[in-house]
């Protein structure tokens, strides 16, 4: 979160909205399943394209998919399969908050990002 002095909602929601791009990086972040949690002894990893997440709230739970796309400008993420409906029909994929989903298969291609979680010994 961006570290400010004020406790005012509106100032903290603006800080928020004003953040620069590697600070909203950061809230990308989405809770680990249980056992992933056991595995890696962390509750939040930052979100990447290629993982498998599962939506906790809103009009998609229990949906699961892989992460499509990440919009860092917005701080959304794009599942696979969550979409919603325009009126002439069309479906449109339907941007989720990364605190809304819940990561249930990690994507670890990435040396660093294995590096990184580490497992629990």
């Amino acid at each position: 979160m961006v570290r400010i002095e004020s406790s005012q909602p509106r100032k903290q929601r603006k800080a928020r909205y004003n953040a620069p791009s590697h600070m909203k990086s950061k809230f990308l972040n989405a809770p680990l399943s249980a056992a992933l949690r056991e595995t890696y002894s962390k509750k939040t990893v930052r979100v990447i394209k290629g993982d498998t997440v599962r939506v906790t709230r809103g009009d998609n739970v229990g949906d699961e998919g892989l992460v499509d796309a990440i919009d860092t400008r917005k701080v959304k993420i794009i599942v696979h399969g969550v979409s919603s409906t325009k009126v002439d029909g069309t479906e449109v994929p339907r941007p989720v908050d990364a605190s809304k989903v819940e990561i249930t298969k990690l994507k670890l291609d990435d040396k660093r990002r294995v590096e990184k979680l580490g497992e629990k010994e």
